[in-house]
């Protein structure tokens, strides 16, 4: 039942989104209420893994699972989903969109909310490739929303270079498939995890390694990983910042669990040393081009997308240092998931009043919009990982265990990039939140009421930063079992 409440919701929204004609506010509004069926079913999950009992399945051939490590995503992805859908064009605020493009948004977003969830509460690895490449076609619906030339390019670009990443992740699928089919003369129920996992160790080690390289360079692609990054600013840049929230909030996330998912698999044949060493290497060439790129931009949207390009990175290399590695790469996801997914939704709030994303043409937003200014000096503080937030102690524990791991050269590289960036990031916001406020802007908050959500993601972060709730600290420490083991 609880899958049905998880997957369903999205389902309905887009169905009546669809079918009300004309398209009025009220259907955004019911949309995000449905929103918290999907989040309150995620929670669920979470109480029930906590409680020690056996992961929930549904399905024939047990095609959805729910484990400590799927459940993590699911509480994320509900979580984001809620918030970006409260903040969709159209509600509180005067919609530069049309009708039309309204429905248009509603239909897609909730599509690409229920692939997320799929991907993520999927036991068979083929249900969850196709829920990856869906998340691609029904985002791509989104962003080129206001038909603009850039937007359309973004799009376009967006589609191609995604679709070969899935691409090259179903080639690294079909190699682990045909070795497992070809070991075990078995085909029933050959792509779900637990039947893959079970029969790892006796799988082929040079296809494994051949395999990993395609599923992590595929599902890599999607997660923003350098060098196949290309798509992810120009993509978050351009669509509407609610799916831009997604998009940077939980859709990385979710083509990190497959690469997470497929390590385990691939670690359980060749042991861990080989996974680790790519994960490390992608790891720190993301954070190297992520931190030069925040030195020179001129967008404060692409500047958000090279941040989580950053962080994408030091979750990699989290996966890459060990059981203490991967505790802090998923707190590092969840701390990220909230200040970035915050971080979007402001900018479109900024975006709306100043009518434009260049850096130079915003100033005085602690002015202009108090809270809203005060709210994004906050996720700014996160996101470069100053106390008291959670992203403070996630990098904290990632350097921990690099040192404890044997690495105090890399560590010593994350450290010098992790200061480039911060010094790129608070010298642009500083420019974004103080000085004159430009003429003919706007005095005041649009709508204050819209901000009382986004205080719920830094109260997360601020909790996180002070201690980690008990229940929480035991659900990350399920989700290393999970992945370590």
């Amino acid at each position: 039942m609880n899958f049905i409440l998880l997957l369903f919701p999205s389902l309905l929204s887009a169905l009546l989104a669809t079918l009300v004609r004309p398209y009025r506010a009220a259907v955004g509004r019911v949309n995000a209420g449905l929103s918290l069926v999907s989040l309150g079913a995620a929670l669920a999950f979470a109480v029930t893994i906590l409680a020690g009992t056996e992961a929930p399945t549904f399905g024939p051939s047990e095609l959805l699972r729910a484990d400590s490590l799927s459940v993590l995503l699911m509480v994320c992805i509900g979580a984001v989903a809620t918030l970006a859908l409260f903040f969709s064009p159209g509600l509180g605020l005067k919609s530069q969109y049309d009708i039309g493009e309204l429905r248009c948004y509603h239909i897609f977003v909730n599509l690409f909310i229920f692939a997320m969830l799929l991907a993520v509460s999927a036991n068979n690895v083929g249900i969850m490739w196709v829920a990856v490449e869906a998340t691609t076609i029904f985002s791509a619906m989104v962003i080129p929303l206001a038909l603009t030339k850039a937007s359309v390019e973004a799009s376009w670009k967006y589609i191609l270079i995604s679709s070969v990443g899935i691409t090259l992740a179903f080639v690294g699928t079909v190699l682990a498939y045909f070795d497992f089919v070809a070991l075990s003369g078995r085909t029933d129920n050959a792509l779900n995890w637990p039947v893959l996992l079970s029969a790892a160790p006796r799988l082929h080690p040079e296809v494994m390694r051949l395999a990993f390289v395609f599923l992590l360079v595929g599902f890599g692609t999607k997660a923003g990983i350098a060098p196949m990054h290309t798509w992810l600013p120009d993509a978050h840049s351009e669509a509407p910042s609610p799916l831009s929230a997604m998009m940077s909030g939980v859709l990385l996330a979710v083509a990190l669990y497959a690469i997470t998912r497929w390590k385990v698999v691939v670690d359980a044949t060749l042991g861990p040393a080989f996974s680790n060493q790519l994960l490390l290497l992608l790891g720190l060439f993301s954070l190297l081009v992520a931190a030069f790129s925040l030195v020179i931009q001129r967008n404060y949207k692409r500047m958000l997308a090279y941040s989580s390009i950053e962080h994408t990175g030091l979750i990699c290399i989290g996966l890459g240092l060990g059981p203490l590695g991967v505790f802090a790469a998923f707190l590092h996801l969840v701390c990220h998931t909230a200040a970035k997914s915050m971080l979007f939704l402001l900018s479109g709030e900024v975006l709306h009043r100043y009518r434009s994303t260049e850096l130079e043409r915003v100033s005085g937003l602690l002015k202009v919009m108090p809270w809203t200014g005060a709210l994004f000096m906050g996720g700014v503080l996160a996101i470069v990982g100053l106390p008291p937030f959670g992203l403070f102690i996630s990098e904290f524990a990632l350097i921990r265990a690099g040192f404890a791991d044997g690495r105090p050269g890399l560590m010593a590289a994350v450290l010098a990039l992790l200061a480039v960036g911060f010094v790129a990031l608070l010298r642009h916001s500083n420019r974004m939140l103080y000085g004159a406020p430009p003429q003919g802007v706007t005095m005041g908050e649009g709508g204050k009421w819209r901000m009382a959500p986004l205080f719920v993601s830094v109260s997360v972060l601020v909790v996180l930063g002070l201690t980690l709730p008990a229940p929480f600290e035991a659900l990350l420490n399920q989700v290393v079992e999970v992945v370590t083991k």
